[in-house]
């Protein structure tokens, strides 16, 4: 199926998991369902979770990350060298991945990967064919995986293992588009984060600390054609209890110029991501994935109010490079509470958005 050439629609990520998708990780992780019954729930589950993001309109789907424990941990499916351990109190003394050995590939070619395997599951069950699989950025996984104690036997520092993992995505980003997806998404919440002077103050320099996290980026992205390269830019998401970083995104505006991507996918719905007034200082050939709808309230944006902030943005940035988009994933853990008619009822009215404004400015 064609994309509208104007104002298409996209999610970010995550759909909310039902609680039966909740306790069966649960139960696989205590030992009481085998990794084969979980794929088969999985395999009867994620077509629901398309079919719902289809029947709202959204023009550009994923599988709802319904197969992930955590978007993060996502990349130990693919790569060996971590453990999973109860965490510290510094990690709240929850289940968390470290790395602690040799990161390598698990599979002889990422073609085999259980992400490629997936991404042509979720192409054969979608009907529209365009399929946004997202993943990790290496300069995340550093910060969340390295640990100073724990990891330094394998990497003494966690730019070394940044830079060990760069080979590992890139080969996924490839084989994802060799499988026929249509996006590859880089998250980086902690880039974000630059914004907020409380996340600078903790850097000597963060400026350069931004863009190391670019550089890491662009290397993963080096070289791989034939699919749409976007990173997701947000304040971190806690659901129902807000977000994490406060401040628009001029700081960080010389770090988003450096990135060599077709897409930047940024909030704009909350009143801590400033105005879109920025998008003037963003190059030309990027188009702008806009936050425009809520992902964490209640509140169900109606779609004239959806039209009111794209139009807004307009101001500032060309209708063609504009795709229509909520803020973030609506599952931005695994044990996020957002009811899933809910985010399909906000999708639903973002894509009456996108009707409305094709119909005055098409």
């Amino acid at each position: 199926m064609k994309l509208p050439a104007l104002f298409p629609t996209t999610v970010v990520g995550s759909m909310p998991r039902p609680q039966f998708l909740k306790d069966l990780f649960d139960d696989f992780h205590e030992g009481r369902v085998t990794e084969r019954e979980r794929e088969r729930v999985l395999d009867e589950a994620v077509p629901y979770a398309i079919a719902a993001q289809e029947g709202a309109g959204v023009d550009v789907v994923s599988d709802g990350e319904w197969r992930r424990f955590s978007y993060v941990a996502v990349v130990t499916d693919v790569a060996s060298g971590f453990t999973r351990d109860f965490s510290g109190e510094g990690r709240d003394g929850k289940y968390w991945h470290t790395v602690v050995g040799e990161v390598k590939p698990t599979y002889a070619t990422a073609d085999d990967s259980p992400l490629a395997h997936h991404a042509r599951f979720a192409l054969a069950h979608s009907r529209t064919g365009a399929l946004k699989v997202a993943l990790p950025s290496p300069y995340m996984l550093s910060l969340r995986m390295w640990d100073p104690t724990q990891s330094k036997k394998a990497y003494a520092t966690r730019e070394e293992f940044a830079h060990a993992i760069v080979p590992i995505l890139r080969d996924q980003v490839a084989a994802l588009a060799r499988a026929g997806v249509h996006t590859v998404q880089l998250d980086d919440p902690h880039l974000c984060l630059f914004v907020d002077p409380a996340a600078r103050a903790k850097f000597d320099d963060p400026d350069a600390e931004a863009m190391h996290c670019v550089r890491l980026i662009n290397q993963v992205f080096e070289g791989v054609e034939g699919v749409t390269k976007a990173v997701h830019l947000c304040r971190r998401n806690k659901g129902r209890r807000g977000w994490a970083g406060e401040g628009s995104y001029d700081p960080i505006m010389p770090q988003l110029r450096a990135l060599d991507v077709d897409q930047l996918m940024m909030e704009f719905t909350i009143p801590a991501a400033g105005d879109t007034r920025c998008l003037r200082d963003l190059p030309g050939r990027t188009r702008i994935g806009l936050g425009c709808v809520d992902c964490r309230g209640e509140v169900i944006d109606a779609p004239e109010t959806i039209v009111q902030r794209v139009e807004h943005a307009m101001q500032h940035v060309a209708k063609e490079r504009l795709v229509l988009a909520p803020d973030c994933g609506f599952a931005p853990g695994n044990a996020a509470d957002i009811p899933l008619d809910e985010a399909y009822a906000k999708l639903r009215n973002m894509s009456a958005a996108a009707r409305i404004l094709r119909d005055k400015h098409g």
